[in-house]
């Protein structure tokens, strides 16, 4: 029971903190779940599940701030569920051990990503042409760079169902810098993707026999008040520096889950 409440209270400061910049905090759902000894399939699958009720929550909140673009989330929510399914579902043809180290390589690379500057410039200008597409929203045009998003779509989709992860420290960046879009819109938007993304992996673990209701379902009502918070409060915040310790934060988190990984096999 101590160690369902101290873990309830880690995962409640991730939900606030993740949904306010659009990544979701499946990352550190798992690792703080895998710390607590629960069996990495298991982890993933109630990282997916809690991350799924806190993106839900969050997306009632910035839908009605008008800052989720069904659109965009239409597009490239179709290149990444189907993804996010398989990758749940193939997740058994890796041991605990490879999906640790795999884990903590998206880490590393979502941090890097998270630091790369973005333009929230509309470049919907001059992109009329084969592989760009347009849509209008909140009385903005904006352009998206398909031969960008489809790809990092499909890669983060499997990717993020496999291991546990939303997704988001992708898909935000993704969104602003092929897509034209400001950040909130990104952070809104992306939401709803990661709502999707957590559903489909999820199913993927729960079809193999990972799920686990009894740390599973009381942490999803802990998330969802997280994600109501982080909602709001992204709302009055500006998250550019926030990107900034996430990416550090997710380093650490990468390197705690390679210790974690070497650790368990005796190797450390």
């Amino acid at each position: 029971m101590t160690n369902l409440i101290v873990v309830s209270v880690l995962i409640f400061i991730v939900a606030v903190l993740m949904t306010m910049v659009g990544k979701g905090g499946g990352n550190f759902y798992v690792v703080i779940l895998a710390m607590a000894n629960i069996p990495m399939h298991q982890a993933a699958a109630t990282g997916q599940f809690i991350l799924f009720a806190a993106s839900v929550a969050a997306m009632v909140i910035f839908q009605k701030n008008k800052t989720v673009s069904w659109t965009l989330a239409f597009l490239i929510g179709v290149f990444t569920a189907l993804p996010a399914l398989g990758g749940g579902y193939f997740s058994h043809l890796f041991s605990g051990f490879s999906l640790k180290l795999i884990f903590a390589a998206m880490l590393f690379i979502a941090g890097a990503v998270m630091l790369i500057p973005v333009s929230e410039k509309n470049n919907a200008e001059n992109k009329k042409r084969f592989g760009f597409m347009t849509f209008n929203f909140n009385g903005k045009r904006h352009g998206v760079n398909l031969w960008i998003a489809i790809p990092v779509a499909v890669l983060t989709g499997f990717g993020s169902g496999m291991v546990g992860v939303s997704g988001g420290s992708f898909l935000v960046p993704l969104m602003v810098l092929a897509c034209g879009v400001s950040m909130h819109i990104a952070v809104g938007t992306a939401s709803t993707l990661i709502a999707l993304t957590a559903l489909m992996g999820f199913t993927g673990h729960a079809v193999q026999g990972d799920f686990n209701p009894s740390w599973a379902i009381p942490l999803a009502f802990i998330t969802i008040m997280g994600g109501v918070i982080g909602g709001k409060f992204a709302l009055k915040t500006k998250p550019k520096n926030l990107k900034k310790l996430f990416a550090y934060t997710n380093w650490v988190a990468a390197l705690f889950m390679v210790f974690n990984a070497y650790h368990v096999r005796g190797l450390i």
